[in-house]
């Protein structure tokens, strides 16, 4: 079976370069345009994996990670925070908020699938094995 994956974007173009790079890879995606929609489907749908915007209406990505955390059968999936915050700090305070990782934008399109199935790899292997 394919691996889900959330999308939680508020960026049309953002969200279309998320679908043209991940696609081709046989993931499906799911897209939420705000936080409270992104937590809504993320509970429905029990994705395999959440990528996050931090900018976001109404509630940021940092608000949005820390409540993903709260819900019982989301605990386990990753949530990656993917981010034009890039100062000193901003990957350890998506950490903080529940993050499992952090991909900088923009992204890079030669890379970013990699990083997706590293991420998705990371979530499916058995505690403690690296």
């Amino acid at each position: 079976m394919n691996p889900t994956v959330l999308v939680i974007e508020d960026n049309a173009q953002n969200a279309y370069l998320v679908q043209v790079l991940l696609q081709p890879h046989g993931y499906r995606l799911e897209f939420a345009e705000d936080g409270s929609r992104g937590l809504q489907m993320a509970e429905v749908l029990r994705p395999d994996l959440i990528l996050l915007d931090i900018q976001l209406p109404t509630m940021d990505g940092y608000g949005v990670a820390q409540r993903l955390r709260q819900i019982e059968v989301l605990r386990g999936v990753p949530i990656v925070a993917v981010t034009s915050y890039a100062m000193p700090g901003d990957r350890e305070k998506a950490i903080e908020a529940g993050c499992s990782g952090y991909i900088e934008k923009p992204i890079a399109p030669e890379t970013f699938a990699a990083q997706v199935a590293e991420f998705l790899g990371a979530a499916q292997r058995p505690e403690g094995e690296a």
